[in-house]
């Protein structure tokens, strides 16, 4: 009851009648409305907002005198005198002299300017949406400081900030209007390929870094935060039409078309709604690379070649013709003879597309800032995906659906994330099981020794051929022989069986993946520093996240049902100013807990201080311990890969994964059975290391399961504005232990590892299995860099230069088999250099990015990135009649091919003409 009686007083507070009235306009140096603006009391934890137009009303029950002050991101802040009730003001806000006076909220989860950020952040708004030389804001972010882009296809790009990056990349943590866009069953973001419209963002933040004190497990390398237009502030139609070419030497010239719109509106002061439509559709960019990573130099008329690009040539063995035809050993020897495999082109549709909807009801039952939010976002694309193999993704759809209360003071939200894999298959077995389609391994195989063989010995003693020449002809025949009948792409044959196959979920048989995994999640925070005077920003908050894994067995081991865990956590902060507000302290921690693993505090502290006369530098510390829960695919994944088995090992998926494999026949006759069983606890418990197997001196290992990583983050940083130059620059250490890690091991068909005996008879037959676990290093990983940003006016032209430096620091000698996959280059340059106004409604942007060599890690493939130098530009052209802005522009316009990741294909150049109507 008491409860009760204290909530009915707040929500009463919440509606209290105002006692004062004040009206008024808000507009920049052009007499431009600014929707949107801040209007809040000094020294209260009151205000409100501009609407569409830039007008305000702001009900306080405040007397006056009392003073307003006005912010709005990218203006500087103005504070207005009220003298009496019912007054009308009209305030005109500068353009900010420096990016360190816009808002950020992402730092704190309370509005500060950059400059007094506890940590590290970055942020892209409206103005840089409209400036970006990018064909999208997305693509623009990547010319922020500090911000990695890798491009796994035109319409997936995974963002990373320090280090340890692939496109599965689950340290990274993606918010869109405070809902994490990661796909549930994947666990990780698409990029923006089912995110927000260009349209309807409002703004982008970056924190680099770990930031698990206030935003839990997923927030371990950093987070992106999409902030969406209110349809109380940004009203009418909105529209966008984009269209250009993409091209590539893999792919040619092909057309890329973008288009949009969006529509608010306000019923009144207490309801307004609002919808977003955009599509893009256009050409990916092809990946056809056929060099051999594993013999450099090797071709198809190599026997055991096995192109980068080209699948089915995975499926190999070692041929013993000797023993195939009786024949004493050495006398026409053994090879290691590969399937013929079928290039990726014939095995992907590279049509790209990305359709992006959403719908928001916004309703204030109290004309106020007491606001209560549903919004469904659907998404649905088309792209393609590398992982441990290359995935055709067509038709994925996800869907978010969102309940939100909330104030100045606090929110409370509640939503589902959702996702069905459409029409999604692995190329890698589309082409396996294309190839068993019209022939059995084992027949292929058969006739291939069985042409090998006679051709081998008639080059030999009837020919008189070399031996090398007679093997060189022998396996071009036995191939031509084995390939008799083989589908060919293009035929109806071929489709038949592509169809069948992409359509048929079992490994075995098929290539297709199903995936309809979602997670519920409610998260709340409150603010209670209006109950203590503003003594303090004091926040409290919480949440709480259900999984359920759906994928019908393709990709767990949810084959008799879905699996459902949970976890759960909660978090508080402290913020205060002191030395007449030139020191900032900020405390927090947060307590969070999987089911699976104990508890995990993190802790977060940080001092900033203010220096100078005119306040105009600022230097910060902070050191945080923060951690990453293992993903869903870490626990409970049960896929055959091709050339590992991934099993995941929480306790209950180890005896859940059961395969039957064949036995050799040499292991017939030791054991008398043709085929066994084996469970995925053997991998973890009864197997040999892969790397031992290699070097000839086989080791039993026992791997632990896995448990959550822990990271502990040192950062210091200084901003400040020096004349005409704003100055950012930032240093980190961090310091992994319990690194989230693979292992390959081999588990024997028979025997137990480690007996000397019957175990190593197995290997010596071949009857083993290769399997992939997850687990943790022991191995101590630190990595350490910096940035730092300089932004400045030449005349009416901005410049811009910022450089960053990453580095993995580990022993590589002590540990050689360790894959981290940091995957990052260790320098990198930017430049932007541009005019908004360089004459009247016209401006343009150049942006330059320099990419230092990296060698890149994955489970598709490992190789080296070249360096490479790209180059954007854009010029637009606004047209306030018909609020109309058009953009030309073009990204990588040197039209030098690039790649950031082994597998994918190349980046060619993009060129595009734009029209945005109301942007």
């Amino acid at each position: 009851m008491k409860r009760l009686m204290f909530i009915s007083l707040m929500l009463i507070g919440m509606v209290a009648t105002a006692q004062t009235t004040i009206q008024g306009k808000v507009v920049d140096a052009n007499n431009e409305p600014i929707p949107g603006a801040n209007v809040v009391l000094v020294g209260k934890a009151e205000g409100t907002t501009t609407d569409f137009d830039g007008n305000f009303t702001f009900n306080t029950s405040e007397r006056p005198p009392f003073q307003l002050r006005f912010t709005s991101i990218g203006f500087s802040d103005f504070v207005a005198n009220v003298t009496s009730n019912n007054q009308t003001l009209s305030i005109t806000l500068q353009e900010a002299s420096t990016l360190l006076d816009e808002i950020v909220i992402s730092a704190s989860r309370t509005p500060e300017r950059i400059f007094e950020s506890p940590v590290s952040v970055e942020r892209f708004g409206l103005k840089e949406i409209k400036n970006t030389t990018a064909e999208s804001f997305y693509g623009g972010l990547q010319n922020l400081k500090g911000v990695d882009i890798n491009t796994n296809s035109l319409t997936f790009q995974s963002i990373n900030t320090r280090g340890f990056a692939t496109f599965a990349n689950n340290r990274f943590l993606q918010l869109v209007d405070g809902m994490d866009n990661t796909a549930p069953g994947l666990n990780f973001v698409l990029g923006n390929l089912v995110g927000m419209s260009e349209l309807d963002v409002q703004s982008v933040e970056i924190l680099p870094g770990a930031s698990s004190a206030l935003y839990g497990a997923g927030a371990f390398n950093g987070i992106l935060f999409m902030n969406s237009k209110n349809p109380f502030d940004f009203q009418g139609i909105s529209a966008y039409a984009k269209g250009g070419v993409t091209t590539q030497d893999a792919a040619g010239s092909n057309f890329y078309k973008d288009f949009g719109v969006r529509a608010a509106y306000a019923f009144s002061d207490k309801l307004a709604v609002k919808a977003n439509l955009s599509v893009l559709t256009g050409e990916d960019w092809h990946a056809n690379r056929t060099d051999d990573l594993n013999n450099p130099g090797a071709d198809r008329s190599n026997p055991a070649y096995d192109g980068l690009n080209v699948y089915g040539d995975e499926v190999s063995t070692t041929l013993n013709f000797d023993a195939a035809a009786g024949l004493p050993s050495g006398t026409v020897g053994s090879a290691v003879v590969s399937r013929t495999g079928y290039n990726e082109a014939d095995l992907a549709d590279y049509g790209a597309e990305s359709v992006k909807s959403d719908f928001a009801v916004h309703f204030r039952p109290f004309a106020n800032d007491f606001e209560i939010i549903l919004n469904s976002r659907i998404g649905r694309g088309t792209t393609i995906y590398q992982g441990a193999n290359r995935y055709a993704v067509s038709g994925f759809t996800m869907q978010q659906h969102k309940l939100e209360i909330k104030n100045k003071n606090f929110f409370i939200r509640g939503y589902i994330v959702s996702e069905n894999s459409g029409d999604a298959y692995d190329t890698r077995f589309a082409a396996i099981n294309i190839n068993r389609a019209w022939k059995s391994d084992v027949q292929w195989f058969t006739d291939y020794a069985s042409t090998y063989i006679p051709t081998y010995l008639g080059g030999i003693q009837q020919a008189g051929l070399t031996p090398e020449q007679a093997s060189t002809n022998a396996h071009v025949a036995a191939r031509q022989a084995a390939d008799t009948g083989r589908l060919i792409p293009g035929t109806p044959g071929f489709q038949s069986a592509f169809n069948r196959i992409t359509n048929d979920g079992n490994l075995l048989t098929g290539a297709k993946f199903i995936d309809k995994t979602k997670f519920r999640h409610v998260n709340g925070n409150y603010n209670f520093a209006h109950l203590i005077d503003n003594w303090a920003d004091l926040q409290i908050g919480g949440s709480f996240r259900e999984y359920v894994l759906n994928s019908n067995g393709t990709i767990f081991t949810d084959i008799d049902g879905p699996i459902s865990y949970n976890e759960y956590g909660a978090y508080a902060q402290l913020q205060k100013k002191f030395l007449d507000d030139r020191l900032k302290f900020t405390g927090s921690a947060r307590y969070d807990k999987n089911e699976f693993f104990d508890g995990f505090v993190s802790p977060r502290v940080s001092l900033a201080y203010t220096a100078g006369e005119k306040r105009n530098h600022n230097l910060r510390v902070s050191v945080q311990q923060g951690f990453r829960n293992p993903t869903t695919q870490d626990l409970f994944i049960g896929l055959n890969a091709g050339r590992a088995i991934l099993v995941g090992s929480a306790p209950a998926n180890l005896d859940r994964d059961i395969r039957t494999f064949n036995v050799s026949q040499s292991g017939q006759a030791i054991i008398g059975q043709s085929t066994v069983q084996i469970v995925g606890r053997a991998a973890y418990e009864n197997a040999y290391s892969t790397s031992s197997l290699v070097a000839g001196a086989p080791e039993a290992v026992n791997t632990p399961l896995v448990k959550p990583e822990e990271i502990t983050a040192y950062e210091a940083g200084y901003r400040a504005q020096v004349g005409k130059f704003t100055i950012d620059l930032s240093g980190y250490y961090n310091s992994y232990s319990n690194f989230l890690a693979n292992t390959t091991t081999a588990v024997p068909f028979y025997g137990e590892a480690g007996d000397g005996g019957l175990s190593l008879l197995a290997l010596q037959n071949g009857d083993y299995q290769v399997y992939q676990t997850y687990t943790n290093s022991d191995v101590d990983i630190n990595s350490y860099g910096g940035t730092i940003g300089v932004d400045t006016k030449v005349g009416n032209f901005d410049l811009g230069v910022n450089y960053t430096f990453a580095e993995l620091d580990v022993d590589r000698g002590l540990f050689p088999d360790l894959r981290t996959n940091f995957n990052t280059p260790k320098h990198k340059v930017k430049a932007s250099f541009g005019n908004t106004a360089l004459f009247k409604n016209f401006g343009f942007n150049v942006n330059y990015r320099w990419s230092d060599s990296y060698f890149w890690e994955a489970s598709f493939a490992d190789g080296p990135i070249p360096a490479y130098t790209v180059l954007d530009a854009q010029i637009n052209y606004s047209v306030p009649s018909i609020k109309s802005v058009f953009k030309a522009g073009g990204s990588n316009i040197l039209g030098d091919e690039y790649f950031t990741a082994i597998g994918t294909g190349n980046i060619g150049s993009i060129y595009y003409l734009s029209w945005t109507i109301n942007p």
